[in-house]
């Protein structure tokens, strides 16, 4: 991969910021928080934060250091996206989504040197890539696609109605799956790696939602026209299983537990409040705060099991592949979203009517609207709706050791 290094041309090598990731990412989580509340009330895409963001450099971090990145583990990037999302839900998914596309190109390029040239341009200039893997009829089926690359030469265009793309305004290059040609079906899909003078976005719908606001998920007419260079080489359904649903699910739940972590400890502040102000005497709703407490316990758990179960095979592409692997990780999801919004409901409830009024300082109706997206994303129903059948085969445990 060496040789392909120095291709691109007028993209100048910027020193990376040296300094441990979690102090840079304190200091990104600060601006986060203090801006959290407006990016909510406002909808807006989290500027302020971002632009910490880019200046602590934490942008490329999981790029190879021979790209100007720094090779930082899915499990660092995890606490990134725990970090941020304590601080402010929408910067954490952003950063999350980012992430995803980001270990998809970096662990996928498989040497193209123009794909190794947007690695090299978004570590050196801190680009934010969006994400679009849902359109028309297809909704947030990501292994299905209507519109196709169409290849006329070295070149080729693409055309495709984009439902949601999360801060797709805000990046500055976008990553979207495609069907491989016009005549193929929907489930043989290509990604696409491409930088902002590639595409076009026409705006089509907004995006006023319960929560999650800040993500900017608004609808788009997506048109792309590159080099063919930047169609990974790999196919999409290899992608997916080893790449797109491990670091999706992985930083996602991240980003949600760190949402959980955040109502929880307001509800703890809470009781310490009332407890004070009653010589001493806990609320009845403490146990509720006890509740939250075991389930973030549980949450935090199965991210981290989850992270270095992936770490421990994510070079054997049959154990990757395999039912077993795919259903456990994708089964991840499921239960962290579940689990996230059971701990910010019990905080809510440990807080009471301070929890749910939106002019206290223990308030966790911001909390409660952002993680019920959690649910949603990728639709819960619709994965445990897939894996029935498959379920339904497995058999029963014999053993608590196997």
């Amino acid at each position: 991969m060496n040789a392909n290094l120095n291709v691109v041309a007028n993209v100048r090598p910027v020193e990376i910021i040296r300094g441990d990731i979690s102090t840079r990412t304190r200091a990104a989580a600060d601006v986060a928080a203090s801006h959290a509340a407006a990016v909510d009330a406002d909808a807006r895409f989290p500027a302020e934060a971002f632009n910490t963001i880019r200046a602590q450099r934490l942008l490329g971090i999981m790029v190879p250091t021979e790209l100007g990145g720094e090779s930082a583990s899915l499990s660092k990037v995890m606490d990134v996206c725990f970090q941020l999302g304590q601080a402010c839900a929408s910067t954490g998914m952003i950063y999350a989504m980012h992430q995803v596309k980001v270990a998809c190109v970096a662990r996928h390029a498989r040497g193209n040197p123009t794909l190794l040239g947007v690695l090299r341009r978004l570590c050196a200039e801190q680009l934010l890539l969006a994400s679009s893997t849902t359109e028309g009829l297809a909704g947030g089926n990501v292994r299905a696609s209507e519109a196709p690359v169409v290849v006329s030469g070295d070149q080729f265009t693409l055309e495709r109605r984009a439902t949601c793309i999360s801060y797709g305004a805000a990046a500055d290059g976008m990553v979207t799956t495609a069907r491989r040609t016009p005549d193929s079906p929907a489930s043989d899909q290509v990604l696409v790696a491409v930088l902002k003078e590639n595409y076009t976005l026409t705006h089509l719908q907004g995006w006023d939602t319960l929560g999650m606001r800040g993500t900017c998920s608004d609808g788009y007419l997506l048109k792309v026209s590159a080099s063919r260079d930047h169609i990974l080489p790999v196919p999409y359904e290899k992608i997916h299983v080893e790449s797109m649903v491990p670091t999706a699910h992985l930083c996602w739940g991240s980003v949600w537990a760190g949402i959980a972590t955040s109502a929880a400890g307001r509800a703890q502040t809470f009781i310490r409040h009332a407890s004070r102000h009653a010589n001493g005497q806990l609320p009845p709703a403490a146990a509720h705060f006890t509740k939250a407490l075991s389930t973030l316990r549980t949450l935090r758990g199965l991210l981290t099991s989850g992270a270095s179960n992936y770490e421990r095979i994510m070079d054997d592409e049959a154990a990757l592949a395999s039912k077993e692997y795919q259903a456990m990780i994708t089964l991840t999801k499921v239960e962290a979203s579940e689990l996230a919004c059971s701990v910010v409901a019990d905080a809510m409830r440990a807080c009471g009517l301070s929890g749910y009024r939106n002019d206290t300082e223990f308030s966790i109706g911001r909390h409660l609207r952002d993680v019920l997206s959690s649910p949603i994303m990728i639709n819960n129903d619709r994965i445990l709706a897939s894996l029935a059948p498959s379920a339904l085969l497995s058999p029963m445990p014999q053993s608590l050791q196997g």
